[in-house]
């Protein structure tokens, strides 16, 4: 793997199986677009498992770009209460073997909100 690509990827990592106990959120207006424990992180951007995706905020775009390294990009509209956010999540349908860490994966941005919250541990038992 050349170093451009080993380092651009070199920034993955999964928030899969870690045992953090932490949820990551996508919000936009107001509503909660997708919600899960098992994200994979590639450039900063969290890509959420496909089934963690309320599908009802997606509006198929015919918007593509490419990227060199992970491929071509697809998009979606997200519509909440009326208001339409354009080409606001991107996912890979048949991304290139480096990126196969986000197949099935769905990203957000302009002005999706993206965060992290701990999840609280159940309470101990009591003796």
């Amino acid at each position: 793997m050349s170093g451009w690509l080993k380092n651009a990827f070199g920034d993955q990592e999964s928030d899969a199986g870690d045992g953090a106990g932490e949820v990551v959120r996508a919000v936009w207006n107001g509503q909660v677009i997708a919600e899960s424990d098992q994200t994979v992180v590639v450039e900063g951007n969290h890509y959420f498992p496909a089934d963690s995706v309320r599908s009802e905020f997606l509006q198929d775009s015919d918007t593509t770009t490419h990227c060199s390294w992970k491929g071509m990009a697809n998009y979606y509209s997200l519509e909440v209460d009326g208001q339409t956010n354009k080409d606001a999540a991107w996912y890979y349908r048949e991304p290139k073997s480096a990126a196969s860490a986000i197949k099935d994966r769905i990203a957000f941005w302009r002005g999706v909100e993206v965060s992290k919250d701990r999840q609280s541990s159940p309470p101990a038992p009591s003796s």
